[in-house]
């Protein structure tokens, strides 16, 4: 599959990347680049598996940019195991949750970079890009204790990490939301925190101008139409532990 370019007015860019194939039981991600005249930056850039590809992708990508930022929306392995490596091949800061900060040196973060990993606080935190300003937004509990999203205002790009994962699609973009629920609607029920979170969400980001959600797994929903269906499908799932309360029972044998 080719990098797929979903923003690009010479000065701007958004690219998906390929989808590069851990294999085995390794879970499908997606690894996104933007890159705004001579900076750039990842989300989530994943383990160590697919390390060496996404980095030589991602400088391909980046041209002459520097890159600048890793975002990571969480701290799941699919999306920060291979941080050493990135920390210790570019000058790039990663940015996590403050709650994850320690936890990820699990990783085999080297004392050399540690202070390269910028926590951002529950509340959000802004990350300047070549002189644009893009908000990081709190998603926590969706599904990570302490999770953000990025959204880019120059092309109306909502960085959705988790929220948004459809799993066995052999697409990118979504055409046909009632057939793709089928993808999403499981993981969702089972990952995301609750009802209430995800109403939480939705009344946030309707405050946001978005012509794109791109989640880290599957397909991504583009235009107006396609992305308030799906916030508006958020807003009234339920899962999490509106769902899995009442099946806490001690087995027998």
């Amino acid at each position: 599959m080719p990098n797929t370019i979903l923003y690009d007015d010479g000065t701007h860019r958004n690219v998906l990347l390929e989808d590069f194939d851990a294999g085995g039981f390794a879970v499908q991600s997606n690894q996104h680049v933007i890159v705004h005249g001579g900076e750039g930056m990842i989300l989530d850039p994943g383990g160590h598996k697919i390390y060496s590809r996404v980095l030589s992708a991602t400088f391909a990508t980046l041209g002459n940019a520097k890159l600048r930022h890793l975002f990571l929306s969480h701290q799941d392995p699919d999306i920060v195991a291979a941080v050493n490596g990135w920390l210790m091949t570019t000058d790039a800061d990663a940015h996590l949750s403050e709650i994850w900060t320690r936890f990820v040196a699990h990783f085999g973060l080297d004392h050399l970079v540690e202070h390269r990993l910028k926590p951002i606080p529950d509340a959000g935190k802004m990350l300047e890009l070549g002189g644009v300003q893009m908000p990081v937004v709190p998603a926590h509990f969706l599904h990570s204790e302490g999770n953000f999203q990025l959204y880019d205002p120059v092309s109306k790009i909502l960085y959705t990490g988790d929220l948004g994962t459809s799993l066995g699609t052999d697409y990118v973009k979504v055409t046909d939301f009632g057939q793709h629920l089928r993808h999403m609607e499981g993981f969702h029920r089972r990952y995301m925190a609750s009802n209430r979170v995800m109403q939480a969400w939705a009344n946030m980001v309707r405050s946001l101008d978005i012509e794109i959600i791109a989640p880290q797994h599957g397909a991504y929903f583009q235009g107006k139409e396609m992305v308030d269906r799906f916030i508006r499908w958020c807003s009234s799932l339920e899962c999490g532990v509106d769902l899995i309360l009442p099946s806490f029972k001690v087995p027998t044998a």
